[in-house]
Protein backbone atom coordinates (compact mmCIF):
# COMPACT_ATOMS: atom_id res chain seq x y z
CA UNK A 1 0.00 0.00 0.00
CA UNK A 2 1.25 3.48 -0.86
CA UNK A 3 -0.79 5.05 1.93
CA UNK A 4 1.20 5.50 5.14
CA UNK A 5 -1.30 7.29 7.37
CA UNK A 6 -4.74 8.85 7.56
CA UNK A 7 -3.72 12.01 5.71
CA UNK A 8 -2.24 9.94 2.87
CA UNK A 9 -5.56 8.17 2.52
CA UNK A 10 -7.44 11.48 2.58
CA UNK A 11 -5.28 12.71 -0.31
CA UNK A 12 -6.05 9.53 -2.27
CA UNK A 13 -9.78 9.91 -1.66
CA UNK A 14 -9.62 13.59 -2.68
CA UNK A 15 -7.71 12.75 -5.87
CA UNK A 16 -10.51 10.36 -6.80
CA UNK A 17 -13.15 13.04 -6.28
CA UNK A 18 -14.54 11.44 -3.12
CA UNK A 19 -13.75 14.12 -0.52
CA UNK A 20 -15.47 17.45 0.09
CA UNK A 21 -13.81 20.20 2.15
CA UNK A 22 -16.25 22.21 4.30
CA UNK A 23 -14.79 25.64 5.14
CA UNK A 24 -17.91 27.15 6.73
CA UNK A 25 -18.09 27.01 10.57
CA UNK A 26 -19.74 23.80 11.80
CA UNK A 27 -20.71 22.84 15.35
CA UNK A 28 -19.56 19.42 16.61
CA UNK A 29 -22.63 19.37 18.83
CA UNK A 30 -25.32 17.68 16.69
CA UNK A 31 -24.63 19.64 13.47
CA UNK A 32 -21.60 17.81 12.05
CA UNK A 33 -23.22 14.37 12.46
CA UNK A 34 -26.51 15.60 10.95
CA UNK A 35 -24.68 16.85 7.85
CA UNK A 36 -22.72 13.63 7.50
CA UNK A 37 -25.88 11.56 7.95
CA UNK A 38 -27.57 13.21 4.97
CA UNK A 39 -24.49 12.91 2.77
CA UNK A 40 -23.97 9.25 3.62
CA UNK A 41 -27.60 8.40 2.79
CA UNK A 42 -26.97 9.85 -0.68
CA UNK A 43 -23.84 7.74 -1.18
CA UNK A 44 -21.90 11.01 -1.03
CA UNK A 45 -18.25 11.88 -0.42
CA UNK A 46 -16.14 11.95 2.71
CA UNK A 47 -16.39 15.26 4.56
CA UNK A 48 -13.43 17.25 5.92
CA UNK A 49 -14.71 19.96 8.26
CA UNK A 50 -11.91 22.54 8.37
CA UNK A 51 -13.61 24.98 10.74
CA UNK A 52 -15.08 23.16 13.75
CA UNK A 53 -16.30 25.52 16.44
CA UNK A 54 -14.13 25.48 19.57
CA UNK A 55 -11.22 23.53 18.02
CA UNK A 56 -8.29 24.25 15.76
CA UNK A 57 -8.23 20.69 14.39
CA UNK A 58 -10.03 19.58 11.22
CA UNK A 59 -12.59 16.80 11.59
CA UNK A 60 -13.29 13.96 9.13
CA UNK A 61 -16.65 12.18 8.89
CA UNK A 62 -18.11 9.72 6.37
CA UNK A 63 -14.63 8.64 5.28
CA UNK A 64 -15.77 5.00 5.08
CA UNK A 65 -19.31 5.86 4.02
CA UNK A 66 -19.20 3.69 0.88
CA UNK A 67 -18.04 0.11 0.48
CA UNK A 68 -15.84 1.31 -2.36
CA UNK A 69 -13.87 3.60 -0.03
CA UNK A 70 -13.56 0.78 2.53
CA UNK A 71 -11.92 -1.35 -0.18
CA UNK A 72 -9.60 1.54 -1.11
CA UNK A 73 -8.49 1.83 2.51
CA UNK A 74 -7.26 -1.76 2.30
CA UNK A 75 -5.30 -1.14 -0.89
CA UNK A 76 -7.94 -2.80 -3.07
CA UNK A 77 -10.04 -1.51 -5.94
CA UNK A 78 -13.06 -3.83 -5.69
CA UNK A 79 -14.86 -5.16 -2.62
CA UNK A 80 -14.91 -8.65 -4.21
CA UNK A 81 -11.11 -8.79 -3.72
CA UNK A 82 -11.71 -8.99 0.04
CA UNK A 83 -12.61 -12.66 -0.41
CA UNK A 84 -8.98 -13.36 -1.40
CA UNK A 85 -7.89 -11.94 1.95
CA UNK A 86 -10.52 -14.09 3.67
CA UNK A 87 -9.14 -17.18 1.91
CA UNK A 88 -5.66 -16.49 3.30
CA UNK A 89 -7.04 -15.96 6.79
CA UNK A 90 -9.01 -19.21 6.50
CA UNK A 91 -5.77 -21.09 5.88
CA UNK A 92 -4.33 -19.62 9.08
CA UNK A 93 -7.43 -20.41 11.12
CA UNK A 94 -7.53 -24.11 10.28
CA UNK A 95 -4.24 -25.03 8.62
CA UNK A 96 -4.22 -28.36 6.80
CA UNK A 97 -1.34 -30.27 5.19
CA UNK A 98 -1.23 -29.02 1.59
CA UNK A 99 -2.28 -31.46 -1.11
CA UNK A 100 -0.41 -30.88 -4.32
CA UNK A 101 1.71 -28.04 -5.64
CA UNK A 102 -1.13 -25.52 -5.88
CA UNK A 103 -2.09 -25.80 -2.19
CA UNK A 104 1.56 -25.82 -1.18
CA UNK A 105 2.12 -22.59 -3.10
CA UNK A 106 -0.92 -20.96 -1.48
CA UNK A 107 0.16 -21.97 2.03
CA UNK A 108 3.72 -20.81 1.42
CA UNK A 109 2.40 -17.44 0.27
CA UNK A 110 0.39 -17.10 3.50
CA UNK A 111 3.42 -17.95 5.63
CA UNK A 112 5.42 -15.30 3.76
CA UNK A 113 2.58 -12.84 4.39
CA UNK A 114 2.96 -13.57 8.11
CA UNK A 115 6.66 -12.83 7.97
CA UNK A 116 6.05 -9.51 6.21
CA UNK A 117 3.25 -8.64 8.66
CA UNK A 118 5.44 -8.53 11.78
CA UNK A 119 5.25 -5.10 13.46
CA UNK A 120 8.27 -2.80 13.47
CA UNK A 121 9.40 -0.12 15.98
CA UNK A 122 9.73 3.54 15.10
CA UNK A 123 12.24 5.47 17.23
CA UNK A 124 11.22 8.92 15.91
CA UNK A 125 7.45 8.61 15.54
CA UNK A 126 5.37 11.39 14.04
CA UNK A 127 2.79 11.00 16.81
CA UNK A 128 5.39 12.46 19.23
CA UNK A 129 5.97 15.69 17.33
CA UNK A 130 4.11 17.54 20.08
CA UNK A 131 3.74 16.38 23.70
CA UNK A 132 1.00 17.85 25.90
CA UNK A 133 1.61 17.18 29.65
CA UNK A 134 -1.20 16.61 32.14
CA UNK A 135 -1.25 20.21 33.36
CA UNK A 136 -2.00 21.46 29.81
CA UNK A 137 -4.27 18.60 28.69
CA UNK A 138 -7.80 19.72 27.81
CA UNK A 139 -10.10 17.34 25.93
CA UNK A 140 -12.41 20.27 25.20
CA UNK A 141 -9.94 21.41 22.53
CA UNK A 142 -10.50 18.24 20.49
CA UNK A 143 -13.28 18.38 17.86
CA UNK A 144 -15.36 15.65 19.51
CA UNK A 145 -18.97 15.27 18.39
CA UNK A 146 -22.34 14.69 20.06
CA UNK A 147 -24.35 12.93 17.32
CA UNK A 148 -27.93 12.70 18.65
CA UNK A 149 -30.09 15.09 20.72
CA UNK A 150 -30.53 12.57 23.56
CA UNK A 151 -26.83 11.66 23.77
CA UNK A 152 -25.22 12.20 27.17
CA UNK A 153 -22.06 13.91 25.92
CA UNK A 154 -19.24 14.19 23.40
CA UNK A 155 -17.68 10.96 22.18
CA UNK A 156 -14.67 9.25 20.64
CA UNK A 157 -15.76 6.42 18.32
CA UNK A 158 -12.96 5.39 15.93
CA UNK A 159 -10.08 5.41 18.38
CA UNK A 160 -7.98 2.30 18.92
CA UNK A 161 -8.22 1.52 22.65
CA UNK A 162 -5.04 -0.34 23.60
CA UNK A 163 -4.50 -2.28 26.84
CA UNK A 164 -2.16 -5.07 27.93
CA UNK A 165 -2.80 -8.29 29.86
CA UNK A 166 -1.22 -7.69 33.30
CA UNK A 167 0.04 -11.30 33.42
CA UNK A 168 1.00 -12.30 29.88
CA UNK A 169 1.75 -8.74 28.67
CA UNK A 170 -0.09 -9.52 25.41
CA UNK A 171 -1.78 -6.34 24.10
CA UNK A 172 -5.38 -6.00 23.03
CA UNK A 173 -6.60 -3.47 20.48
CA UNK A 174 -10.32 -2.69 20.34
CA UNK A 175 -12.64 -0.04 18.94
CA UNK A 176 -14.80 1.14 21.86
CA UNK A 177 -16.90 4.24 22.45
CA UNK A 178 -15.55 6.74 24.97
CA UNK A 179 -17.67 9.51 26.54
CA UNK A 180 -16.04 12.70 27.74
CA UNK A 181 -16.65 13.34 31.45
CA UNK A 182 -14.41 16.37 32.02
CA UNK A 183 -11.26 18.02 30.66
CA UNK A 184 -9.04 15.01 31.41
CA UNK A 185 -11.26 11.94 31.75
CA UNK A 186 -13.61 9.74 29.75
CA UNK A 187 -15.63 6.59 30.41
CA UNK A 188 -15.04 3.60 28.12
CA UNK A 189 -17.96 1.42 27.02
CA UNK A 190 -16.97 -2.18 26.35
CA UNK A 191 -18.74 -5.52 26.70
CA UNK A 192 -17.58 -7.82 29.48
CA UNK A 193 -16.30 -10.38 26.94
CA UNK A 194 -13.95 -7.89 25.23
CA UNK A 195 -10.20 -7.95 25.73
CA UNK A 196 -10.03 -4.61 27.53
CA UNK A 197 -12.65 -5.73 30.07
CA UNK A 198 -10.75 -8.97 30.71
CA UNK A 199 -7.55 -7.02 31.28
CA UNK A 200 -9.29 -4.73 33.76
CA UNK A 201 -10.57 -7.71 35.76
CA UNK A 202 -7.05 -9.15 35.91
CA UNK A 203 -5.65 -5.78 37.02
CA UNK A 204 -8.28 -5.64 39.78
CA UNK A 205 -7.27 -9.10 41.02
CA UNK A 206 -3.65 -7.93 41.24
CA UNK A 207 -4.56 -4.64 42.88
CA UNK A 208 -3.11 -2.63 39.98
CA UNK A 209 -4.26 0.17 37.74
CA UNK A 210 -4.78 -0.71 34.06
CA UNK A 211 -2.79 1.36 31.60
CA UNK A 212 -4.68 2.59 28.54
CA UNK A 213 -3.69 4.32 25.31
CA UNK A 214 -6.19 5.67 22.78
CA UNK A 215 -4.82 6.18 19.26
CA UNK A 216 -6.93 8.65 17.27
CA UNK A 217 -6.78 9.30 13.55
CA UNK A 218 -5.10 6.05 12.52
CA UNK A 219 -5.21 4.73 8.98
CA UNK A 220 -8.71 3.22 8.43
CA UNK A 221 -7.15 -0.14 7.64
CA UNK A 222 -6.15 -0.47 11.32
CA UNK A 223 -9.74 0.26 12.34
CA UNK A 224 -10.86 -2.59 10.08
CA UNK A 225 -8.30 -4.95 11.60
CA UNK A 226 -9.25 -4.04 15.18
CA UNK A 227 -12.97 -4.45 14.43
CA UNK A 228 -12.55 -7.95 12.93
CA UNK A 229 -13.31 -10.51 15.68
CA UNK A 230 -11.98 -13.54 13.81
CA UNK A 231 -10.70 -16.25 16.19
CA UNK A 232 -7.17 -16.45 14.82
CA UNK A 233 -4.43 -16.63 17.45
CA UNK A 234 -2.67 -13.54 16.23
CA UNK A 235 -2.05 -10.17 17.81
CA UNK A 236 -4.11 -7.33 16.36
CA UNK A 237 -0.89 -5.73 15.08
CA UNK A 238 0.06 -8.88 13.18
CA UNK A 239 -3.49 -9.16 11.90
CA UNK A 240 -3.36 -5.53 10.71
CA UNK A 241 -0.08 -6.34 8.99
CA UNK A 242 -1.78 -9.16 7.11
CA UNK A 243 -4.45 -6.70 6.00
CA UNK A 244 -1.84 -4.14 4.88
CA UNK A 245 0.66 -6.53 3.37
CA UNK A 246 3.41 -5.10 5.59
CA UNK A 247 4.12 -4.65 9.28
CA UNK A 248 2.61 -1.85 11.36
CA UNK A 249 5.12 0.71 12.66
CA UNK A 250 4.68 1.05 16.42
CA UNK A 251 5.90 3.66 18.90
CA UNK A 252 6.29 3.33 22.67
CA UNK A 253 4.07 5.67 24.65
CA UNK A 254 5.59 8.46 26.76
CA UNK A 255 4.01 7.64 30.16
CA UNK A 256 2.55 4.11 29.92
CA UNK A 257 4.11 0.77 28.93
CA UNK A 258 2.11 0.42 25.73
CA UNK A 259 2.73 0.74 22.00
CA UNK A 260 0.62 2.64 19.47
CA UNK A 261 0.76 3.09 15.68
CA UNK A 262 3.50 5.64 15.08
CA UNK A 263 1.43 7.37 12.39
CA UNK A 264 -1.45 8.17 14.80
CA UNK A 265 -2.67 11.74 14.56
CA UNK A 266 -3.31 11.97 18.34
CA UNK A 267 -2.58 9.63 21.26
CA UNK A 268 -4.16 9.85 24.72
CA UNK A 269 -2.35 8.06 27.58
CA UNK A 270 -3.95 7.24 30.90
CA UNK A 271 -5.00 4.66 33.49
CA UNK A 272 -8.15 3.03 34.87
CA UNK A 273 -8.43 2.44 38.61
CA UNK A 274 -10.45 -0.78 39.06
CA UNK A 275 -13.83 -0.03 40.57
CA UNK A 276 -13.82 3.66 39.61
CA UNK A 277 -16.84 4.20 37.34
CA UNK A 278 -19.17 6.94 36.18
CA UNK A 279 -22.46 6.87 34.33
CA UNK A 280 -21.99 6.34 30.58
CA UNK A 281 -24.84 7.08 28.17
CA UNK A 282 -27.49 7.12 26.97
CA UNK A 283 -26.30 7.21 23.35
CA UNK A 284 -27.89 6.51 19.99
CA UNK A 285 -26.93 2.96 19.07
CA UNK A 286 -26.78 0.82 15.94
CA UNK A 287 -30.18 -0.71 16.77
CA UNK A 288 -31.82 2.65 16.06
CA UNK A 289 -32.67 3.44 19.69
CA UNK A 290 -30.97 5.15 22.61
CA UNK A 291 -29.09 2.70 24.79
CA UNK A 292 -29.38 2.78 28.57
CA UNK A 293 -27.10 4.63 30.97
CA UNK A 294 -24.77 2.26 32.79
CA UNK A 295 -21.72 2.59 35.05
CA UNK A 296 -18.52 2.28 33.00
CA UNK A 297 -14.79 2.36 33.79
CA UNK A 298 -13.30 5.84 34.09
CA UNK A 299 -10.09 6.56 32.17
CA UNK A 300 -8.00 9.38 33.63
CA UNK A 301 -5.64 10.80 30.99
CA UNK A 302 -2.35 12.39 32.01
CA UNK A 303 -0.61 12.90 28.67
CA UNK A 304 -1.43 13.60 25.03
CA UNK A 305 0.93 13.36 22.07
CA UNK A 306 0.18 14.38 18.50
CA UNK A 307 1.46 15.35 15.09
CA UNK A 308 2.15 19.02 14.41
CA UNK A 309 -1.04 19.41 12.35
CA UNK A 310 -3.35 16.56 13.33
CA UNK A 311 -6.69 15.61 11.79
CA UNK A 312 -9.46 14.04 13.87
CA UNK A 313 -11.36 11.03 12.47
CA UNK A 314 -14.73 10.01 13.90
CA UNK A 315 -18.09 8.44 13.12
CA UNK A 316 -21.35 7.67 14.91
CA UNK A 317 -23.89 4.88 15.31
CA UNK A 318 -27.56 4.75 14.39
CA UNK A 319 -30.08 2.98 12.23
CA UNK A 320 -28.50 1.98 8.88
CA UNK A 321 -27.14 3.22 6.63
CA UNK A 322 -24.14 4.33 8.70
CA UNK A 323 -20.38 3.93 8.27
CA UNK A 324 -20.34 0.88 10.55
CA UNK A 325 -22.76 -0.81 8.14
CA UNK A 326 -20.34 -0.19 5.25
CA UNK A 327 -17.55 -1.78 7.28
CA UNK A 328 -19.80 -4.75 7.95
CA UNK A 329 -20.54 -5.25 4.25
CA UNK A 330 -16.80 -5.39 3.58
CA UNK A 331 -16.21 -7.74 6.51
CA UNK A 332 -18.98 -9.98 5.13
CA UNK A 333 -16.75 -10.64 2.12
CA UNK A 334 -13.78 -11.49 4.36
CA UNK A 335 -15.86 -13.87 6.47
CA UNK A 336 -17.23 -15.80 3.48
CA UNK A 337 -14.21 -18.07 2.77
CA UNK A 338 -13.67 -18.56 6.51
CA UNK A 339 -17.28 -19.61 6.96
CA UNK A 340 -17.09 -21.98 3.99
CA UNK A 341 -14.12 -23.68 5.65
CA UNK A 342 -15.99 -23.99 8.95
CA UNK A 343 -19.26 -25.21 7.39
CA UNK A 344 -18.43 -27.02 4.17
CA UNK A 345 -21.94 -27.06 2.66
CA UNK A 346 -22.27 -23.27 2.75
CA UNK A 347 -21.83 -21.78 -0.72
CA UNK A 348 -22.40 -18.11 0.12
CA UNK A 349 -23.84 -15.94 2.87
CA UNK A 350 -25.00 -12.37 3.31
CA UNK A 351 -25.75 -10.11 6.28
CA UNK A 352 -28.14 -7.40 5.01
CA UNK A 353 -27.36 -3.87 6.18
CA UNK A 354 -31.04 -3.23 6.87
CA UNK A 355 -30.90 -6.04 9.45
CA UNK A 356 -28.06 -4.18 11.24
CA UNK A 357 -25.44 -6.30 9.44
CA UNK A 358 -25.68 -9.15 11.96
CA UNK A 359 -29.28 -9.70 13.09
CA UNK A 360 -30.33 -11.64 9.97
CA UNK A 361 -28.21 -13.90 7.79
CA UNK A 362 -29.07 -15.46 4.45
CA UNK A 363 -26.99 -18.53 3.65
CA UNK A 364 -27.07 -20.70 0.55
CA UNK A 365 -26.11 -24.36 0.68
CA UNK A 366 -25.37 -27.17 -1.74
CA UNK A 367 -28.18 -29.35 -0.44
CA UNK A 368 -27.63 -33.09 -0.60
CA UNK A 369 -29.82 -34.70 2.10
CA UNK A 370 -32.91 -34.10 4.29
CA UNK A 371 -32.42 -31.92 7.36
CA UNK A 372 -29.30 -30.31 5.96
CA UNK A 373 -30.71 -26.77 6.12
CA UNK A 374 -31.35 -27.09 9.86
CA UNK A 375 -27.86 -28.48 10.38
CA UNK A 376 -26.34 -25.59 8.39
CA UNK A 377 -28.22 -23.01 10.50
CA UNK A 378 -26.98 -24.59 13.75
CA UNK A 379 -23.43 -24.71 12.41
CA UNK A 380 -23.62 -21.05 11.32
CA UNK A 381 -24.60 -19.86 14.79
CA UNK A 382 -21.55 -21.55 16.30
CA UNK A 383 -19.04 -20.99 13.49
CA UNK A 384 -17.69 -17.56 14.52
CA UNK A 385 -18.18 -15.46 17.68
CA UNK A 386 -19.76 -12.57 15.77
CA UNK A 387 -22.71 -14.78 14.74
CA UNK A 388 -23.71 -15.42 18.35
CA UNK A 389 -26.25 -12.59 18.25
CA UNK A 390 -27.76 -13.37 14.83
CA UNK A 391 -31.50 -13.72 15.45
CA UNK A 392 -32.65 -15.01 12.07
CA UNK A 393 -31.03 -17.41 9.60
CA UNK A 394 -32.66 -17.99 6.22
CA UNK A 395 -31.28 -21.04 4.37
CA UNK A 396 -31.75 -21.16 0.58
CA UNK A 397 -30.54 -23.31 -2.30
CA UNK A 398 -27.22 -22.53 -3.99
CA UNK A 399 -29.14 -21.36 -7.09
CA UNK A 400 -30.50 -18.39 -5.10
CA UNK A 401 -28.45 -15.18 -5.06
CA UNK A 402 -28.30 -14.37 -1.33
CA UNK A 403 -27.65 -10.68 -2.13
CA UNK A 404 -30.85 -10.33 -4.17
CA UNK A 405 -33.82 -9.78 -1.80
CA UNK A 406 -36.27 -10.59 -4.61
CA UNK A 407 -34.88 -14.10 -4.96
CA UNK A 408 -34.74 -14.63 -1.20
CA UNK A 409 -38.34 -13.48 -0.70
CA UNK A 410 -39.43 -15.77 -3.54
CA UNK A 411 -37.68 -18.74 -1.89
CA UNK A 412 -39.42 -18.04 1.43
CA UNK A 413 -42.82 -17.60 -0.18
CA UNK A 414 -42.54 -20.62 -2.50
CA UNK A 415 -40.53 -23.15 -0.48
CA UNK A 416 -41.58 -22.66 3.16
CA UNK A 417 -44.40 -24.22 5.16
CA UNK A 418 -44.33 -22.49 8.58
CA UNK A 419 -45.53 -25.70 10.27
CA UNK A 420 -42.54 -27.64 8.99
CA UNK A 421 -39.74 -25.24 8.11
CA UNK A 422 -39.40 -22.89 11.11
CA UNK A 423 -36.93 -23.88 13.80
CA UNK A 424 -36.83 -21.87 17.05
CA UNK A 425 -34.20 -21.92 19.80
CA UNK A 426 -35.50 -20.54 23.08
CA UNK A 427 -33.63 -18.54 25.74
CA UNK A 428 -30.19 -18.23 24.17
CA UNK A 429 -27.56 -15.63 25.24
CA UNK A 430 -28.35 -12.40 23.50
CA UNK A 431 -27.37 -8.81 22.79
CA UNK A 432 -28.39 -6.56 25.72
CA UNK A 433 -28.93 -3.73 23.22
CA UNK A 434 -31.73 -5.70 21.54
CA UNK A 435 -34.83 -4.24 23.19
CA UNK A 436 -37.09 -6.63 21.25
CA UNK A 437 -36.02 -9.42 23.61
CA UNK A 438 -38.47 -10.03 26.44
CA UNK A 439 -35.55 -10.27 28.86
CA UNK A 440 -32.43 -8.21 28.10
CA UNK A 441 -29.49 -10.50 27.44
CA UNK A 442 -31.68 -13.53 26.72
CA UNK A 443 -33.67 -14.22 23.57
CA UNK A 444 -34.77 -16.68 20.90
CA UNK A 445 -33.44 -17.47 17.43
CA UNK A 446 -35.28 -18.56 14.31
CA UNK A 447 -34.05 -20.57 11.33
CA UNK A 448 -36.13 -20.68 8.14
CA UNK A 449 -35.59 -23.58 5.75
CA UNK A 450 -36.32 -22.05 2.34
CA UNK A 451 -34.51 -24.78 0.42
CA UNK A 452 -36.04 -27.27 -2.02
CA UNK A 453 -37.48 -30.15 -0.01
CA UNK A 454 -36.06 -33.62 -0.61
CA UNK A 455 -36.81 -37.17 0.54
CA UNK A 456 -38.89 -37.42 3.75
CA UNK A 457 -39.09 -33.62 3.98
CA UNK A 458 -41.99 -33.71 1.51
CA UNK A 459 -45.12 -35.84 1.43
CA UNK A 460 -46.21 -35.11 -2.14
CA UNK A 461 -44.70 -34.35 -5.52
CA UNK A 462 -43.66 -30.80 -6.42
CA UNK A 463 -44.09 -29.36 -9.89
CA UNK A 464 -41.03 -28.86 -12.03
CA UNK A 465 -39.47 -25.38 -11.71
CA UNK A 466 -39.97 -23.06 -14.67
CA UNK A 467 -37.05 -22.28 -16.92
CA UNK A 468 -35.74 -22.09 -20.48
CA UNK A 469 -32.89 -24.13 -21.83
CA UNK A 470 -29.57 -22.51 -22.62
CA UNK A 471 -29.87 -23.18 -26.37
CA UNK A 472 -33.14 -21.25 -26.60
CA UNK A 473 -31.68 -18.33 -24.64
CA UNK A 474 -28.65 -18.24 -26.94
CA UNK A 475 -30.87 -18.12 -30.04
CA UNK A 476 -32.83 -15.26 -28.52
CA UNK A 477 -29.61 -13.37 -27.75
CA UNK A 478 -28.54 -13.77 -31.39
CA UNK A 479 -31.83 -12.28 -32.69
CA UNK A 480 -32.09 -9.41 -30.16
CA UNK A 481 -30.68 -6.72 -32.48
CA UNK A 482 -32.72 -8.06 -35.43
CA UNK A 483 -35.88 -7.63 -33.37
CA UNK A 484 -35.08 -3.94 -32.87
CA UNK A 485 -34.61 -4.34 -29.12
CA UNK A 486 -30.90 -3.60 -28.90
CA UNK A 487 -31.48 -0.63 -26.61
CA UNK A 488 -33.10 -2.93 -24.02
CA UNK A 489 -30.25 -4.88 -22.52
CA UNK A 490 -29.91 -7.16 -19.50
CA UNK A 491 -31.79 -10.26 -18.39
CA UNK A 492 -32.43 -9.16 -14.80
CA UNK A 493 -35.50 -6.99 -14.09
CA UNK A 494 -34.94 -3.53 -12.64
CA UNK A 495 -36.08 -3.73 -8.98
CA UNK A 496 -37.06 -0.06 -8.99
CA UNK A 497 -39.91 -0.94 -11.38
CA UNK A 498 -41.53 -3.17 -8.78
CA UNK A 499 -41.58 -1.02 -5.65
CA UNK A 500 -38.46 -2.58 -4.14
CA UNK A 501 -36.41 0.59 -3.66
CA UNK A 502 -36.85 3.40 -1.18
CA UNK A 503 -38.81 6.37 -2.45
CA UNK A 504 -36.00 8.86 -1.84
CA UNK A 505 -33.62 6.71 -3.89
CA UNK A 506 -36.07 6.65 -6.80
CA UNK A 507 -36.50 10.42 -6.59
CA UNK A 508 -32.73 10.90 -6.64
CA UNK A 509 -32.28 8.62 -9.65
CA UNK A 510 -35.05 10.39 -11.55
Amino acid sequence: MGQKDLQDFLRLVEQRGQLRRITAPVDGDLEAAAIADRVLAMGGPALLFENVKGSSMPLVLNLLGTVERVAWSMGLERVEELEDLGSRLALLQQPKPPKGLKELTSFSRVLWDLVKARPDRDLTPRCHQKVVPEAELDLNQLPLIRPWPGDAGRVITLGLVITKDPETKVPNVGVYRLQQQDARSMTVHWLSVRGGARHLRKAAERGEKLEVAVALGVHPLLVMAAATPIPVQLSEWLFAGLYAGKGVHLARCKTVDLEVPSHSEIVLEGTITPGETLGDGPFGDHMGFYGLEEPSPLVRFHCMTQKRDPVMLTTFSGRPPKEEAMLAIALNRIYTPILRQQVSEIVDFFLPMEALSYKLAVISIDKAYPGQARRAAMAFWSALPQFTYTKFVVVVDKSINVRDPRQVVWAIAAQVDPQRDLFVLDDTPFDSLDFASERLGLGGRLAIDATTKVGPEKRHDWGEPLGRDAESEAKLDARWQELGLGDLMGNEPDPSLFGLQLEHVLNRLS
